[in-house]
């Protein structure tokens, strides 16, 4: 079964009455940070992290100050919960769960993969029909995964969380493919053009800078309808089989959510980055 995952200026528009919030994600070596308010991404930040557990209080008061609103001024705050590092995901939720003890502010979980397939959805190429597969590094050869297909006004979610190796992963995409991520994304491009020539396109550190926007964006769609999370019950995804294949592997349907962002009608540039 498939979930929608909104594109655009819907996305923001279905979280405009939610209040600020604030988006975070660590599951990979970046730290990546946002806030909304009000249907418009008011900032976004991406840096690499030397530790996520010194940095990130440092990373959360700059987008703060970048968005000219204080905790107080929050109604929630998203984090991203995988799949990705272990001891990233550990941290940015810890960091969380401590951040809302007694403000009263809500929290939301949002899979990672999500906010890094709407990064996608901004390259020209991602055009209604294109798949777009977020890739995160999962060590030993494997990557982190799932399948994405764009839409009139929504990514259409056609696969669980997946740990797959590469190659075996790229090779099981059809058609015009987005890869989205850093250098595995790069990697997976080159086997899908060595293997079969198909057009293929990495989403990469330009796209990526707006993971923590999305985050956010996703949550405030969430709080919008009514839906938050039990802090002592929100846990990391942890995906750990590595058998799945985007053949087997189903995912329950949900009302999706989503960002904005133009998509051109270019033609796709075999691994090419913004």
């Amino acid at each position: 079964m498939t979930y929608r995952v909104l594109l655009g200026d819907r996305l923001l528009m279905a979280g405009a009455d939610a209040g600020a919030v604030l988006g975070i994600d660590t599951g990979t070596p970046a730290a990546r940070i946002g806030v909304v308010a009000a249907g418009r991404v008011l900032a976004s930040i991406s840096r690499p992290a030397r530790s996520h557990g010194a940095d990130l209080p440092e990373l959360v008061d700059a987008a703060m100050r970048a968005a000219g609103v204080a905790i107080g001024d929050l109604a929630a705050v998203a984090v991203g919960i995988g799949p990705g590092s272990f001891t990233g995901l550990r941290v940015s939720l810890s960091y969380v769960k401590g951040l809302i003890i007694g403000s009263g502010l809500k929290i939301v979980g949002i899979p990672s993969l999500d906010a890094m397939a709407l990064c996608g959805a901004d390259r020209p190429e991602a055009r209604p029909g294109v798949s777009i597969c977020p890739l995160i590094d999962a060590r030993r050869g494997e990557v982190y995964s799932s399948l994405y297909q764009v839409g009139a006004d929504a990514l259409e979610r056609l696969a669980g969380d997946l740990v797959v190796p590469l190659e075996d992963f790229a090779m099981q995409t059809t058609g015009e493919v987005v890869f989205v991520g850093e250098y595995k994304a790069e990697e997976a491009c080159a086997v899908v053009q060595a293997r079969d020539g198909r057009a293929a396109t990495q989403a990469g550190n330009a796209e990526l800078r707006l993971v923590g926007a999305y985050v956010a964006a996703l949550g405030a769609a969430r709080i919008a309808r009514g839906e938050s999370d039990r802090p002592e019950s929100l846990e990391p995804r942890y995906v750990r089989s590595s058998g799945a294949s985007l053949n087997s592997t189903t995912v329950d349907r949900k009302e999706g959510v989503e960002h904005g962002t133009s998509r051109g009608r270019a033609n796709p540039a075999v691994c090419r980055s913004g």
